[in-house]
């Protein structure tokens, strides 16, 4: 199969319409968003934003994902393990679905804010 790179905001759509469909059964990461009274149908318009604002550079995400997964930590403790599954199926779902430099940018990207949110979670536990 022929598969094309992330170009436009149907693509990041499908992407974060594949990966919840994956992340919301997973048994690592789906009970923290069970636990943390997700809505589905907030959640993905929001995503959509923020992964076109990151990969498409089109701004249309306004919020701050840093203090929303610092709340999110109060009530549901996240964990290395968590971070590492949501960036194994992130991965998964991208490289099962696009090819090419956008692509790969949005499995680059996701690691890197992975990481810092993993250490601004830490630094906020220990205030």
């Amino acid at each position: 199969m022929n598969m094309r790179d992330i170009k436009d905001s149907n693509d990041i759509r499908l992407l974060v319409d594949a990966f919840y469909s994956n992340a919301l059964i997973d048994p690592v990461i789906g009970p923290v968003f069970k636990a943390a009274d997700f809505s589905l149908e907030r959640h993905i318009p929001v995503m959509v934003t923020f992964w076109e604002t990151i990969l498409l550079d089109v701004v249309t995400y306004k919020g701050n994902p840093m203090l929303k997964h610092i709340a999110l930590n109060k009530e549901v403790p996240l964990h290395p393990e968590h971070f590492d599954q949501w960036m194994k199926i992130w991965t998964a779902t991208i490289s099962a679905n696009f090819e090419g430099p956008v692509a790969e940018n949005a499995i680059s990207r996701a690691s890197s804010i992975g990481q810092l949110m993993q250490y601004k979670i830490k630094q906020s536990s220990s205030l």
